[in-house]
């Protein structure tokens, strides 16, 4: 039905009934209209004044697949509160508990960001990045370093793609086909580090360290893997 239709039979029904007898009759023309519904929080609702090509969503609502927050407003969904969701890109900035989407490592933090709850960069993983404290690690990486004072004064740790002979931070995720076979208590700016190799017959392996499928852990040397204690590694 047409806005003029609509406007029509109400002005109708003013007269025969009287004005409070059509209030919901109002109502319902000014949501169809604006492009609302009759009940419940509404994307018009969500919006704060300017928005971009992502979407607001009320708070409490899931954040798209491959989305994040990069946006908040306090008073949006009727004082509930309200986010804004976009794709994720490389160097975008989100709103402190936004998703991480896979692939991505948060890489700065900004205090003041995101309308005053903080905001993280979020960055595409590469060899090298150095990433805040608690950023995901992507599958198939190491963290290599650490700085203390990086992030704003969070920490950073440096995510690289493994090789043989590698020192990794304690903490560090151990890539299929690698052990551990070194260990250093002062590496990693005093975090502690360990090496890691590729797994081959005639290693030392230190404790915790993984057994890859196709070997197995045989002699024990008690001075192996500086002093923690070390075994070897055979075929299986």
């Amino acid at each position: 039905m047409s806005a003029h239709r609509m406007w029509k039979r109400v002005a109708t029904a003013v007269a025969a009934r009287g004005i409070g007898a059509v209030a919901a009759a109002l109502a319902l023309v000014a949501a169809v209209l604006l492009g609302g519904t009759v009940a419940g929080a509404t994307a018009a609702e969500a919006k704060p004044v300017g928005w971009g090509s992502g979407r607001w969503a009320c708070a409490g609502e899931a954040v798209d697949p491959g989305n994040v927050n990069t946006d908040h407003d306090p008073k949006g969904c009727g004082g509930r509160g309200s986010w804004y969701q976009e794709p994720a890109k490389d160097g975008i900035w989100t709103c402190s508990g936004s998703p991480v989407v896979a692939g991505y490592v948060i890489t700065d933090h900004s205090k003041p960001g995101c309308r005053g709850i903080g905001a993280w960069r979020h960055s595409l993983v590469h060899d090298g990045i150095w990433t805040c404290s608690g950023s995901p690690v992507v599958p198939g990486y190491v963290i290599s370093n650490h700085l203390r004072s990086g992030c704003g004064g969070i920490g950073s740790w440096q995510h690289n793609l493994p090789h043989d002979g590698i020192w990794t931070c304690s903490g560090s995720p151990v890539v299929t086909g690698y052990v551990i076979t070194g260990h250093q208590r002062t590496g990693c700016d005093g975090a502690g580090a360990w090496l890691h190799n590729i797994a081959r017959v005639g290693l030392l392996t230190c404790p915790g360290s993984p057994v890859p499928a196709g070997f197995r852990s045989t002699t024990y040397q008690a001075g192996g893997c500086n002093g923690l204690g070390a075994w070897l590694l055979a075929r299986a």
